[in-house]
């Protein structure tokens, strides 16, 4: 997707990195099981407004590269993809939960991060530095005839 959500009243392009690590850092993503965790995704991006542009898995995280709304918080959609994801997860493979000694399969922690797609920190900061600045240039120009 990568392109501005319209909603009735705003306009938004709202990209997120997220990284989920495995319980006790477990190397238990094997191809097969972050094959089936890429097919739940695209079933939460069915029922949720988060889309998935991109996913990459390790033996033990995962790194989501996704795009959402601002009624979804970053942290309600940690919740809605870790929780989704775990129970599916040990519900097709139940062995899994005896590498993770019964456990939870995702840590309680997660790495969030914001992505810019029309320019990094210093670029948005001198664009909004610079927001009215061609007013300013013309008023000052106008108080020096007089």
């Amino acid at each position: 997707m990568d392109e501005h959500i319209y909603k009735r009243h705003n306009k938004t392009l709202l990209l997120y990195h997220l990284v989920f690590p495995v319980k006790y850092r477990r190397k238990v993503i094997s191809s097969k099981i972050g094959s089936y965790i890429k097919d739940i995704c695209l079933e939460i991006s069915e029922s949720f407004e988060i889309q998935f542009l991109e996913i990459g898995t390790d033996e033990d995280h995962i790194h989501f590269l996704i795009q959402s709304v601002p009624s979804l918080s970053v942290s309600r959609i940690v919740q809605v993809i870790k929780s989704i994801t775990a129970r599916e997860v040990f519900q097709s493979y139940p062995g899994l939960k005896k590498s993770l000694w019964g456990g939870n399969f995702w840590t309680s922690g997660f790495y969030a991060n914001t992505v810019g797609h029309y320019g990094d920190k210093e670029t948005i900061r001198k664009y909004v530095e610079n927001q009215g600045m061609k007013y300013m240039i013309i008023h000052s120009e106008q108080l020096k005839l007089w």
